[in-house]
């Protein structure tokens, strides 16, 4: 593996320094959801919650109010608005296009950005911060973690008192075949103080993906992940190579909030040495980096080895399974893309 060394540079080799400012403004819809509008999120017919969610959505984006008879008084519009589903049913989407839609300040992050920037600037910080926006868009807002829910349930009420309005997703893990689906009743109970100010709408429906449910890896070997890269020789100043433990020291080093900062201007990833991971806080750090591969749609593979199985089957049936497979459904997606 020395001939990728020589040719391609490695994360590694990478120390992002990013601003308050700059970790606000990076508060934005991922790529993949740059253009999602309620215009082109498609209900499907057999399902009415899909199409009652959207005019929801567009509602509250719109800041407009229903009315559910002639001499019926308009209510306040709600704090917030829950979009809680099952994966695959456009909830993303339609947060995205609630961000686009919605005429005012506005954030758009995940759960772990937020919690991330917390960690980054202290709580008072982080609330100082958000508080200057109209809204704050939460994509996969996890039930999972006491610390961190109790955390963003403070900052929900603290920020309610200054006049912002929310929009958050569920994080339904993809193959969880129905156990959890729905996590209304979790996000109700855990969200203090502001909860019967969140308009909760339940999505049904399939994955519009059709990702099949156990996601099997691919493994490639060295000259096909080195063909792979040569295939973006137009753009090798955006290709890199790493030592899979060497990447995972490296984050070690990296606050989680910069690591869509040290994904800027990656096109491609190769890993090599890579292994099952058998430590939890190596394991969770690499589902942040995931995550915002994810987010910033960047391409990688792994040498003799499914990146896919990278998890141990301790860590996916443990109390942070839904992390993990949330992270095992996104790798599939990004080492099967070309």
């Amino acid at each position: 593996m020395a001939t990728f060394n020589d040719i391609y540079p490695s994360l590694a080799g990478r120390t992002p320094s990013v601003s308050t400012t700059e970790l606000v403004q990076e508060l934005v819809p991922p790529r993949e959801f740059a253009a999602a509008s309620f215009k082109n999120y498609i209900p499907h017919a057999e399902y009415e919650s899909q199409t009652f969610a959207h005019s929801q959505a567009k509602l509250f984006a719109t800041g407009k109010t229903e009315s559910k008879g002639l001499f019926t008084k308009r209510e306040a519009a709600p704090a917030g608005i829950y979009l809680d589903g099952g994966f695959g049913v456009g909830k993303t989407h339609l947060l995205a296009a609630i961000w686009h839609e919605f005429k005012g300040k506005k954030v758009f992050g995940s759960f772990i950005a937020y919690t991330g920037l917390i960690g980054a600037l202290t709580f008072a910080e982080a609330v100082k911060a958000l508080s200057k926006y109209d809204l704050v868009c939460i994509d996969e807002f996890e039930l999972d973690d006491p610390g961190d829910t109790m955390m963003m349930s403070r900052l929900l009420n603290e920020l309610e008192k200054h006049g912002v309005r929310f929009a958050a997703t569920s994080n339904t893990p993809p193959n969880a075949l129905g156990e959890g689906r729905f996590a209304a009743t979790d996000f109700a109970r855990e969200i203090h103080g502001i909860a019967d100010r969140f308009k909760i709408i339940r999505i049904d429906g399939e994955d519009h993906r059709h990702r099949p449910v156990n996601i099997a890896g691919r493994i490639d070997s060295a000259a096909e992940v080195e063909a792979w890269l040569k295939e973006d020789s137009t753009n090798s100043a955006n290709l890199f190579v790493d030592d899979f433990d060497s990447l995972l020291k490296h984050l070690s080093t990296i606050h989680p909030s910069r690591y869509g900062r040290l994904l800027s201007n990656v096109d491609r990833i190769a890993l090599t040495g890579v292994h099952v991971l058998k430590d939890q806080v190596e394991a969770l750090r690499f589902v942040a980096f995931i995550d915002r591969a994810y987010e910033a749609q960047v391409h990688i593979r792994a040498v003799d080895f499914a990146l896919t199985e990278v998890f141990s089957p301790e860590y996916l049936s443990g109390g942070y399974r839904k992390k993990y497979l949330r992270a095992v459904s996104r790798i599939g997606a990004l080492t099967d893309a070309s």
